[in-house]
């Protein structure tokens, strides 16, 4: 069982996880480098707990307490009871959901493997990876968070990402995924785009979405049906660089109209993922 511990000074060492939530740069470099992220709300941080993290702390306004009284139950972690406005000094922001715990990172795994087997976002006895998704240099954390929800949504088995993309566990990105993070399994690639390799070593059809003009539409990619297929997604703005575009097997376009060139790359990926869906037994 977890203790109850109240406090009311904001600056109390022990609140130094949750010091400035709101200051992007110094929780890049921070968090990853501690091995913590923060789970942010109720339905967020009971995904993370079943997801097998371990949690730092807890900190809560009372309000929360009650709801929360099964995990404060359940984790050794110590709980931290503060008041909403002591919340907001500590974080820099109006803790609105009233709920944030601390929460230790684990070891990502080698693409390599992750592609060999892993299992899918939904429980099924098909563990075979049959559709991932590529994000390269996506650098917005709210577009990262949609892209993994809809990834958990939409049938993506696992997730690799670029480099210099943005942190998929920093806070923005987990509650806009609304902890869909936590679900589908992802890694970072340590090689880009040289690394497309270890796709076409698994079997992987590569399709990159973008507007070439020996591009294909998403209608002709799915009709095929690949049994392997990742579909690589470029930063927002300028796409897919170059390089990606000379690694992939395929150019792909979503049809549009209106005059319309491009979508947002989380709404991208949304289509792409639900047009491509791999037809499971």
């Amino acid at each position: 069982m977890a203790d109850l511990l109240t406090i009311d000074d904001p600056d109390d060492p022990r609140l130094s996880d949750y010091t400035n939530l709101t200051d992007v740069e110094l929780r890049r470099r921070r968090e990853p480098a501690e091995g913590l992220f923060i789970a942010e709300g109720e339905k967020v941080i009971r995904r993370a707990r079943r997801a097998g993290y371990e949690m730092r702390s807890m900190l809560l306004s009372a309000k929360w307490i009650d709801v929360m009284r099964d995990v404060i139950d359940e984790v050794p972690a110590p709980v931290y009871a503060v008041s909403p406005n002591l919340a907001e000094r500590v974080t820099g922001y109006h803790v609105h959901r009233g709920a944030l715990a601390s929460m230790q990172r684990r070891p990502l795994p080698a693409a390599a493997d992750l592609l060999a087997a892993a299992p899918g976002p939904q429980e099924s006895q098909d563990r075979t990876v049959r559709r991932v998704a590529v994000f390269e240099d996506i650098v917005d954390h709210a577009n990262l968070g949609a892209a993994f929800r809809n990834a958990a949504a939409l049938g993506v088995d696992a997730v690799l990402l670029s480099p210099r993309c943005a942190d998929p566990l920093y806070r923005r990105a987990v509650k806009v995924s609304m902890g869909a993070v936590f679900q589908v399994p992802w890694t970072r690639l340590n090689s880009w785009p040289q690394d497309l390799g270890l796709l076409r070593a698994a079997g992987f059809t590569t399709a990159a979405l973008c507007l070439s003009d020996q591009a294909i539409t998403l209608d002709e990619l799915a009709a095929r049906d690949d049994e392997r297929l990742a579909l690589i997604f470029g930063t927002e703005g300028d796409g897919l660089t170059a390089e990606a575009l000379m690694g992939a097997d395929e150019h792909v376009r979503i049809p549009m109209d209106a005059g319309v060139d491009s979508l947002n790359v989380a709404a991208a990926s949304a289509v792409a993922f639900y047009a491509t869906r791999a037809r499971r037994p």
